[in-house]
């Protein structure tokens, strides 16, 4: 997958990007997905694009906010930017919806985008339902990067984090975090080049079902170069049994994962089964197909990738790193 557009719809409602700090004339402040973007607003600084719209707009009925390019001339930290919305919290009562670093690979290399602790979303915004993160690890171009604190939050549903690199920390700060709301989790987990040192034991507390996350219907655990291994691991989860969907898309799973899958727990009461991208035999994905089709499970292969080769040996790749 590559960040080529930015959304149509999020949160359930149709996306508006300012194209200048007051541009809000014909929209209800309630009915749209704000998204500030200062690429689009003919780079205006964020501060004076944020002080305009809120301005403007009756902040009160805000729903959902997309945070798009913060800055004006070269890459920048979100810290200062996400600071501005927090600093703010209480002129937004209806926000449900936000979205950090909406955030296209011709804008910037998802790598490169400069993120912080997103804790304090969560802290501030009591009554959030869906937070959406893009970015990970820095590449040393600042001095934060991605972080998460263990936290109970009663009203989140919706997690995501696209990473191409998802620091471990983040997925052990998640492990420790009670949601009692939460129906849909992504992880996009990425590699270690790009920060991404997450581990299968990282992950043990979302398999787990240990209770801190009792809403969940959704599990995404994708994009990762230990695919085969999370596969393994899912084959055996408490966490899986209720499910109604699970993803292992975008990363490096092989023949080996797919075997785990189909030896070990039922899988067949999922309603999709979604391995996009991914190195498995034609041979593999037959019995894949045929172990699901005849259940109604919806199973995505779709995607099969062909290893490079670096002289003798084979590599395999995940669809989002740099």
């Amino acid at each position: 997958m590559t960040f080529a557009e930015h959304p149509d719809t999020f949160h359930g409602l149709p996306v508006h990007t300012l194209s200048a700090p007051d541009d809000v004339e014909g929209h209800e402040p309630g009915a749209v997905a704000w998204r500030l973007d200062c690429y689009a607003a003919d780079e205006e600084p964020f501060e004076e694009l944020w002080r305009g719209f809120t301005e403007a707009v009756d902040t009160h009925r805000v729903r959902a906010l997309i945070v798009g390019p913060w800055w004006e001339d070269g890459y920048s930290e979100l810290r200062p930017a996400l600071e501005l919305i927090l600093a703010d919290a209480e002129r937004f009562p209806a926000l449900r919806a936000l979205f950090l670093a909406d955030v296209t690979g011709e804008e910037c290399e998802i790598s490169w985008l400069q993120l912080t602790d997103v804790t304090p979303v969560l802290e501030t915004f009591p009554l959030l339902e869906e937070l959406w993160v893009r970015g990970g690890d820095s590449q040393g171009l600042g001095e934060e990067t991605l972080a998460l604190r263990p936290v109970r939050h009663e009203a989140l549903r919706v997690l995501r984090f696209e990473s191409g690199g998802l620091p471990g920390q983040v997925v052990r700060g998640l492990g420790a975090c009670e949601l009692p709301a939460l129906e849909r989790l992504e992880l996009w987990l990425g590699v270690t080049q790009y920060g991404g040192d997450a581990t299968v034991v990282d992950l043990a507390p979302v398999l787990s079902d240990a209770g801190r996350f009792p809403a969940l219907r959704h599990l995404g655990l994708q994009d990762s170069e230990l695919q085969d291994e999370i596969a393994a691991a899912v084959a055996s989860a408490p966490v899986v049994a209720r499910l109604e969907s699970l993803s292992l898309s975008m990363g490096t799973l092989t023949d080996a994962g797919a075997e785990a899958l189909l030896h070990g727990q039922p899988l067949t009461h999922l309603e999709r089964l979604d391995l996009h991208h991914h190195f498995i035999g034609e041979a593999m994905a037959g019995r894949l197909r045929v172990a699901f089709g005849a259940t109604g499970t919806d199973v995505d292969l779709s995607d099969r990738q062909t290893p490079h080769r670096w002289r003798e040996e084979e590599w395999r790749y995940v669809a989002v790193s740099e």
